[in-house]
């Protein structure tokens, strides 16, 4: 008799952590990250690996990259520092491009916004820096406050900030045929964007908490949930992203997005 309850009360067990539903084990257990990080958050159950379709954003600071490493630990998209306010670029903004597209990853260039130039005069510097064929996936313009900056530290009111915005996406639609992405910052959200721009896709940053619990009403494409993993190829830090659906749905979006600047 012990001989058959020291058999049976492990298969007990078994059968009642069966029962203990995906909510329960789901708080127990944080899916293991598919990339390093230097400074991990633990994010429970919306943890980023939740998402299958993960991507970088890189700028001059990332130096030389093995792109081939980078594809093949798992990156399915990039996105890349273009310019920056009227007159400046990033200076491996080319080379970037150029080697991500020779590796068959889907990128896109982005823009620093400067509140201190006109969405015209930034609309025509990226243009005038950004070709064409230098866009697989949409534009982004990165909106966010920037208090350190040396040059521009201004902050125009809401709606001002809103008519700027508007201004230079429109510009950039009209140009490369793809609705721009607006990239942003939780204290700039709130500030400005909260129940605007719900026709644009969204691309947030968010490295404590899941984008759900802080960007009110927003629904968000892309999630940037950290400044400080570490991807094969890369030497030093780089900010992760996933994409908020699956993969279908990401192949589904890229082929819709090419068919656009095509047309």
């Amino acid at each position: 008799m012990r001989r058959l309850l020291s058999c049976l009360l492990p298969l007990a067990f078994l059968l009642n952590s069966c029962t203990m539903g995906y909510d329960s084990f789901q708080t127990a257990s944080v899916p293991k990250s598919r990339f390093k990080d230097t400074k991990p958050q633990d994010f429970g159950r919306d943890h980023p690996e939740r998402h299958p379709v993960h991507g970088i954003d890189i700028s001059k600071w990332q130096g030389d990259i093995n792109w081939q490493s980078v594809k093949n630990s798992g990156i399915a998209f990039v996105f890349i520092k273009a310019t920056e306010g009227k007159d400046r670029i990033d200076d491996r903004f080319s080379e970037y491009w150029r080697d991500a597209n020779a590796a068959g990853i889907p990128y896109a260039p982005y823009h620093f916004y400067y509140f201190c130039s006109t969405a015209d005069d930034q609309a025509d510097w990226f243009i005038h820096n950004v070709p064409k064929n230098a866009r697989m996936l949409p534009p982004v313009v990165d909106v966010e406050w920037n208090p350190d900056s040396p040059t521009c530290r201004t902050r125009p009111a809401p709606e001002t900030v809103r008519a700027e915005i508007k201004r230079f996406m429109d510009r950039l639609e009209a140009y490369y045929g793809k609705r721009p992405i607006i990239y942003t910052s939780v204290d700039f959200h709130r500030d400005n964007l909260v129940g605007y721009f719900k026709d644009y896709k969204f691309w947030v940053r968010s490295v404590a908490k899941h984008p759900k619990e802080i960007y009110a009403d927003r629904s968000w494409d892309f999630w940037q949930y950290t400044s400080t993993g570490l991807i094969p190829g890369i030497k030093g830090p780089t900010d992760i992203n996933v994409f908020s659906g699956s993969e279908q749905n990401w192949h589904n979006w890229v082929a819709a997005v090419e068919k656009e600047g095509n047309s």
